[in-house]
């Protein structure tokens, strides 16, 4: 039988049961679902080893649990940048006009732009990070920084972006 073949199979045959117990372990199904299609790309790239094992499923189910809570982890420390840089930066800026003129650009963004910019200028992770925690390939997540800078700058005025307040602080530097 082919590796293909086995490997289909083994999906198949462990999808929905794998998917189920994982719904009930993060408590949300769209996360269980994404977590789930990620150890199973794992596993399909060290096939040959994890079809060995005794149990892939458990291999499978671990390695889903493990991407829910580093995905977990994750979210704890954007929630809190973006607490620290709400009570920090922008309380400092009140009402005044810098951060209704930011929120406002910020909202303006596509939902993916503005996320990819956030994770990388208040969260502080990588290129290769966001692509991670993403899901799409390094290269977008560069075009998109680039676009929501272009837009920000569009939206603000590049000097703005240079003197700005709120962008001058390290974590919310989106020049």
């Amino acid at each position: 039988m082919s590796t293909q073949v086995e490997f289909d199979e083994f999906y198949t045959a462990t999808r929905l049961r794998l998917l189920r117990q994982l719904t009930v372990m993060t408590g949300d199904p769209e996360q269980a679902a994404d977590v789930l299609q990620e150890a199973y790309a794992r596993a399909w790239q060290r096939w040959r080893r994890v079809s060995r094992l005794d149990n892939p499923s458990a291999w499978v189910r671990t390695v889903a649990w493990r991407v829910a809570v580093s995905q977990h982890r994750r979210s704890l420390v954007a929630a809190d940048r973006l607490r620290r840089f709400r009570t920090s930066e922008v309380d400092r800026m009140a009402e005044s006009e810098e951060r209704v003129d930011l929120l406002r650009a910020l909202n303006a963004l596509s939902a993916e732009h503005r996320r990819a910019v956030v994770l990388h200028e208040m969260a502080g992770l990588s290129v290769t990070e966001i692509a991670a925690e993403t899901g799409v390939p390094a290269g977008t997540v560069k075009s998109r920084l680039s676009r929501a800078r272009a837009a920000l700058g569009a939206s603000l005025g590049h000097e703005y972006l240079r003197e700005g307040s709120a962008t001058t602080a390290p974590e919310a530097n989106l020049s």
